[in-house]
């Protein structure tokens, strides 16, 4: 499967958003208390999914016609915490979580989302190398946001009482494997149904080549 054959057609990516949608929605929202918020994968996906089709500019946050793929997911994101937080009957403002730190959450899922174009710049199809990139892409940019959020939320928010480097450090390795283990396992659902997806649909297109041409 070469690059050129992976651009996806717009009603599919139209397709990957709604469902990268509902995947945040039903696990931000904690409607399953099994289930761990997948936001940071969703945003890596999306970076690789709506980003521009042509891989030498998929690094640009205006993907094409899905240019508005980023701030939809990312107003999504808030409206689902003002919806769960004013459930709660907690005004929104005066939550633990909402600070000025709250809106460095744009530049920590835009981390992902550039993670994942970056990746699809140098998708080639499925191999190794790939499987290498994937790997080392998810790292970095879920790291970053990690970096983002969490830093933003230690230095800025009102709600930390006490501040030092030590601190944060020690907060930092308190909170990152759990951020990182979520992350990736959710992103490896997703890799592995790229691969069964690609699959079938080579197999399929394999199959109706090799199909008896009708007799004129």
């Amino acid at each position: 499967m070469t690059a050129s054959s992976s651009s996806l057609t717009k009603d599919l990516r139209l397709g990957l958003f709604l469902l990268l949608g509902l995947v945040m929605v039903a696990t931000r929202s904690h409607h399953f208390d099994a289930l761990p918020d997948a936001s940071w994968a969703v945003f890596f996906l999306a970076g690789f999914y709506l980003s521009k089709g042509k891989p030498e500019e998929a690094v640009t946050l205006a993907g094409g016609s899905f240019r508005w793929a980023f701030p939809l997911l990312m107003a999504l994101a808030v409206a689902i915490d003002y919806a769960v937080i004013s459930a709660q009957g907690i005004d929104f403002w005066s939550h633990y979580c909402v600070s000025p730190a709250y809106w460095f959450l744009v530049p920590s899922y835009a981390a992902l989302w550039f993670g994942g174009a970056w990746l699809r710049a140098r998708y080639r199809g499925l191999h190794l190398r790939e499987g290498a990139l994937l790997v080392v892409s998810v790292m970095l940019a879920a790291s970053l946001c990690y970096l983002i959020s969490n830093g933003s939320f230690y230095w800025i928010s009102p709600n930390v009482p006490a501040r030092s480097f030590g601190g944060w450090i020690t907060n930092l390795g308190d909170w990152y494997l759990p951020f990182m283990q979520t992350t990736l396992i959710y992103v490896g659902i997703g890799a592995a149904l790229h691969v069964a997806t690609t699959f079938a649909v080579n197999a399929l297109g394999g199959a109706s080549q090799r199909s008896p041409q009708s007799h004129r």
